[in-house]
């Protein structure tokens, strides 16, 4: 069961083209998907609410998400959530949750 502690797996589509950076040896690639679920109201209305996932991948995985992700592509994600926050100049707290991505699968057709 520890393989179950802090473990996120998503399918989505991408809202952008993914934004790879280099440190020294290492790449990062930063990007959000989007999930949407279906529902029907008390009306009986379809209703659709879209939630909006960061997410990071580093090393050669991040190379392959830069080269072959764009903006739209559907993608199965495995990973695990991150919670940080930072200090602005203005010494406000910014908070951000992301996805540290460890598997990633490109659905659908080739592009």
């Amino acid at each position: 069961m520890k393989s179950l502690r802090n473990s996120v797996q998503l399918i989505g589509r991408l809202g952008k083209d993914p934004e790879v950076k280099t440190f020294g040896d290492k790449k990062k690639a930063s990007f959000s998907i989007a999930t949407t679920d279906t529902y029907k109201n008390q009306k009986g209305e379809k209703v659709e609410d879209t939630q909006w996932h960061n997410l990071v991948i580093w090393g050669k995985l991040a190379d392959v998400a830069g080269k072959y992700l764009k903006k739209g592509s559907e993608v199965a994600i495995e990973g695990k959530l991150v919670h940080r926050v930072y200090e602005t100049g203005k010494g406000e707290k910014k908070y951000f949750t992301e996805i540290n991505v460890n598997d990633l699968m490109m659905l659908g057709a080739k592009q």
